[in-house]
């Protein structure tokens, strides 16, 4: 039988888990280290540009726990997930998805999901995926050319 990790213990006991961010994938959403997420357990299907918490399984087959976005609902309870500030996403089984992301706190106070402005940042930056993938990996290719050119330059 497997092993219940801490986090889905929590969700099965208390239907929510309160924890700091770690990572930049979700950036601007959620800062490393600074914002703190309300996940609670995800009773019913996710719905398209939740975001969501998930196991992602290694080649051991020990899970890694990564809170992305739904960007497109497949067949077969597929969900294609990305991070905010990913180029690139990922195909994930309903069954791996633990939780929803419910709310964020930032300097101590909650961010309003409900705001003019987070649906402008839903719908401008996170729906067209496509979109968003082309400009990371065009400014991502660029800082790195130019970071070439810079280190050829100086000799090093």
């Amino acid at each position: 039988m497997a092993e219940i990790s801490s986090f889905e213990k929590e969700l099965n006991e208390s239907g929510k888990i309160i924890y700091t961010n770690v990572g930049v994938s979700m950036m601007p959403l959620l800062r490393e280290g600074r914002d703190v997420m309300i996940i609670e357990r995800l009773d019913e299907k996710p719905k398209k540009l939740s975001a969501v918490l998930f196991v992602r399984k290694g080649v051991s087959g020990r899970g890694r726990y990564v809170v992305h976005r739904v960007v497109k609902i497949k067949k077969n309870d597929e969900y294609f997930i990305a991070g905010d500030n990913d180029a690139f996403g990922e195909t994930v089984r309903g069954e791996d998805i633990l939780g929803v992301l419910t709310g964020v706190i930032r300097n101590g106070k909650p961010l309003n999901f409900k705001s003019f402005r987070y649906k402008c940042y839903i719908h401008l930056w996170c729906a067209p995926y496509r979109f968003r993938f082309f400009c990371l990996r065009v400014v991502r290719g660029t800082k790195a050319f130019f970071a070439a050119v810079r280190q050829k330059i100086s000799g090093k």
